[in-house]
This record gives C-alpha cells, structure tokens and sequence, in this order.
C-alpha cells in the first residue's frame, strides 16, 4: 500500500523565480517576505495541482497552521503577510494566508490564494 501511494502525483516542476529559502525564513508571513513571492506562486498555480504534498512541504516549509479535513484530507495553511496571526501565541487568523488542500493520496486537490493589494 505505500508503495503504491508513493507513486502518486507528479514531482514538483521548478518554479523560477520562487526564492524557497526567502519563504521558509519569513514564519507566519510576519516580516512581509512572502507577500512578494505570491505573484510567482500565482504564475505557476497549475504546476502545484497534483504535486506532492511532501514535495511542497519541502519547497515551503512545514504550514504554519494543518487542518484535517474529511477522508483523510489535509489542508496547510501558509500566512503570507503581516496580521493578527503575528501576536505573540500566533492566534488564528482568517485573511493573509494561503490554503493548499491534499486528497487522500497525498497529492494537491485545491489551491486558494489570498487577494493582497500591493502598495
């Protein structure tokens, strides 16, 4: 059986211009590096649908917040600037942050990104 979900989904295309490291120091979104990086994110949108979540995970970073869903879905959820959520204890917080949903394989099922004007 994990043999056989290993194998699903597709490996994670590279996403030039993505700078992972920049999204993986910016925790919870709170010094505004990650803001910058949602066009890029937008721009290869589709690349990311059937990609891995293990895949992701090591692209993003473990989500600064996991929700379990009905049959065996996850969803990660990734802050992608300033609010609320940057109070000490990190309460949740509804705007700025991005879900990425995964079936049960293990692969990505929905991608909703936050709308964030720009200065």
């Amino acid at each position: 059986m994990t043999l056989a979900c290993t194998s699903c989904g597709h490996d994670l295309p590279a996403l030039p211009g993505f700078n992972a490291a920049t999204w993986r120091a910016d925790s919870y979104g709170c010094q505004n590096q990650r803001r910058q990086l949602l066009p890029i994110l937008e721009k290869h949108r589709n690349a990311l649908y059937g990609s891995r979540i293990n895949d992701i995970t090591a692209l993003l970073g473990h989500p600064d917040e996991e929700e379990l869903g009905e049959q065996s879905d996850k969803v990660y959820i990734y802050y992608v600037a300033p609010g609320m959520h940057c109070a000490p204890g990190h309460p949740r917080s509804g705007s700025n942050r991005m879900l990425l949903r995964s079936g049960a394989t293990g692969t990505i099922t929905e991608i909703i990104l936050p709308v964030i004007k720009f200065d």
